[in-house]
C-alpha cells in the first residue's frame, strides 16, 4: 500500500511552541509526550502526521513484530529473547511507525491479549499484539484523548514512562518494548482531562487560530497548493525536510551526553519552587526538555536559555489556580523568575551556588 503523503512539518504557518514540544519530544521520547489543546482547525493532527514522517528510519529484528532493536537485547521482547537467545539476530531497517488510537479503544485492543486456553491446554503462550505493539519505537497519536476511557490513558501513559508493555493474566505474563512518543490532542470545548492524567504528559500546549492576516492568507495559500499537487508540494519542502530531520537525528544520538552542572539543577529545582509546582515531574521533564534542546542546537551543555523554553511547555499545565493558561506563562516571566532563584540562591562568578550543594561529585554534573 503506498504511504500516504503528508503536509510537510516546515510548511506549517506559526504555533512555534507546539511544533518546539513535537520536536524536543522526537528527540528524546523520555521526556513523556505533549498535550496540545485548541479548537479545530489549528493543525494539531497536521502537526503530529508531519512529524512522524521526518522521525528517521530505525533498525529493527528481522522477523520481530514489537520492531526491538537489535542492539539492545537487554530490551527485547519475550519473544526475541527465546529466538535468539546468544544476543544476535538479524536485523533489517523500516520507517518509523504512526499509529492512530480511536477513542473506542479497550484495554485489551490497546495492551493486547493473551490466549489464556492455549496456555493450560497445551502449554503455549500466545500473545496477541495490541496498539502499543505497533507504537513501539514510534509515534502514538491519540486525537480527542479527553473522551478516551481513564484508564486507557493510564496505560498509555504508563508505558510512555515506563517503555515497556507487561501483561498477565492467570500466573502468566508477556513482556514486550513500548516506547514511543505520545501525542495527544483534544478541544476543550468538548471537556478536560482529570488532573491527575494531565499531570502525566510532559509538555502541554494551548493553540489557537492565528490572527495575522498575512499569516492566514499563507496558510490558505500553502493548503491550497498542497491539496492541488501534494507530491509538487511536498518537493518544494523537501531540502527543509531533509535538514530538520538530519538535526533530529543528530541530536538523538547526542542528548543523553549533554551535560548539566549543579547550577542547572538549583535552577529548575527553584524555578519550579517559585511557581508552587506540586511533585518531581516537572523537574525532571525540564530537565530532559532543556538536553534535548540543547542537543537540537548541537551543543554539549545546556544553559539557561534552553531551561526556560523547556518550562514554556511542562509548567502552564501545573501551575497552581492557573490551569491551562499558557499565555500568561511567558519566556520574560520566566527569565525574571529564574534570574530571582539564581540571586536568591547566591550562585557564584563560577555558576555553582554558595552552600552545602557544591560538595556534590563531579559525576552528577557530567549526567551520569
Amino acid at each position: 500500500m503506498a504511504r500516504r503523503v503528508v503536509f510537510p512539518f516546515t510548511a506549517i504557518v506559526g504555533q512555534e511552541r507546539m511544533k518546539r514540544a513535537l520536536i524536543l519530544n522526537a528527540v528524546n521520547p523520555q521526556i513523556g509526550g505533549v498535550l496540545i489543546r485548541g479548537e479545530r482547525g489549528t493543525a494539531k493532527s497536521t502537526a503530529a502526521r508531519a512529524l512522524a514522517a521526518l522521525l528517521p528510519d530505525i533498525e529493527v529484528v528481522s522477523d520481530c513484530r514489537f520492531g526491538c532493536d537489535p542492539n539492545r537485547p537487554d530490551a527485547w521482547c519475550d519473544d526475541c529473547r527465546t529466538r535468539h537467545a546468544d544476543g544476535t539476530a538479524p536485523s533489517t531497517w523500516r520507517r518509523t511507525s504512526f499509529v492512530d488510537l480511536p477513542v473506542s479503544a479497550t484495554e485489551d485492543r490497546v495492551v493486547g491479549t493473551l490466549d489464556i486456553e492455549k496456555a493450560i491446554q497445551r502449554g503455549e503462550k500466545h500473545f496477541e499484539s495490541g496498539i502499543l505493539a505497533s507504537a513501539n519505537r514510534g509515534l502514538l497519536y491519540v486525537d480527542e484523548v479527553n473522551l478516551l476511557d481513564d484508564h486507557v490513558v493510564d496505560l498509555l501513559l504508563d508505558s510512555a514512562a515506563m517503555g515497556i508493555n507487561v501483561v498477565e493474566r492467570e500466573g502468566i505474563s508477556f513482556v514486550h518494548p513500548a516506547k514511543f512518543i505520545l501525542v495527544g490532542t483534544m478541544n476543550p470545548e468538548e471537556g478536560d482531562l482529570r488532573p491527575q492524567l494531565l499531570d502525566r504528559f510532559a509538555f502541554s500546549v494551548n493553540i489557537s487560530g492565528i490572527s495575522d492576516t498575512r499569516q492566514r492568507v499563507e496558510i490558505m495559500e500553502r493548503r491550497i497548493a498542497f491539496e492541488v499537487d501534494p507530491n509538487g508540494f511536498r518537493e518544494q519542502w523537501a531540502d527543509d525536510e531533509k535538514t530538520l530531520s538530519t538535526q533530529i537525528s543528530r541530536a538523538r544520538e547526542a542528548v543523553n551526553e549533554v551535560q548539566y552542572s549543579r547550577r542547572d539543577l538549583v535552577s529548575i529545582a527553584g524555578l519550579t519552587g517559585s511557581m508552587q509546582v506540586d511533585g518531581h515531574r516537572a523537574d525532571l521533564v525540564i530537565l530532559r526538555g532543556a538536553q534535548a534542546h540543547a542537543a537540537l542546537q548541537g551543543r554539549e551543555r545546556i544553559t539557561d536559555r534552553d531551561i526556560i523554553l523547556a518550562a514554556e511547555l511542562a509548567l502552564p499545565h501545573r501551575v497552581k489556580g492557573r490551569p491551562f493558561q499558557e499565555q500568561v506563562i511567558s519566556s520574560q516571566d520566566l527569565q525574571e523568575r529564574l534570574e530571582d532563584v539564581q540571586q536568591e540562591m547566591g550562585m557564584s562568578d563560577s555558576g555553582e551556588p554558595q552552600d552545602e550543594m557544591t560538595q556534590e561529585s563531579e559525576s552528577v554534573k557530567k549526567n551520569r
